[in-house]
């Protein structure tokens, strides 16, 4: 089943608890079934990688590693601060994503129902 995640690939987000508290980062991947988030330069992991081929050098690699989506806030593009999501509807009956501290329309959700 698919749970609703307040955030998007590619929106820039905060940090609020945790080993990367305060960081700020863009949203690389949404994971909706698991609640969790992919954030670039946030809860970085060393993986070991073992070569595949002879010319693929192995060793250790710093990568991203998903975080609850609940542990990020969403940083308005105007405002520029962290700030929780409003969901308005607009005069030609699309619905858009608001700051809540400066009423700034953040982006138009898609309403595609043709799936």
């Amino acid at each position: 089943m698919k749970s609703k995640v307040h955030v998007k690939k590619g929106d820039t987000v905060i940090v609020l608890s945790g080993k990367d508290k305060g960081k700020k980062g863009k949203i690389l991947r949404v994971l909706p079934s698991e609640g969790k988030v992919l954030v670039e330069g946030v809860n970085m992991v060393t993986k070991h990688v073992k070569p595949r081929s002879a010319t693929q050098q192995g060793g250790r690699v710093e990568q991203e590693s998903p975080i609850n989506s609940s542990k990020v806030m969403l940083v308005c593009n105007r405002c520029h601060k962290p700030t929780r999501i409003g969901k308005v509807l607009m005069e030609n009956g699309q619905k858009a994503r608001k700051c809540k501290k400066c009423d700034e329309i953040i982006d138009v959700i898609s309403t595609d129902n043709t799936k």
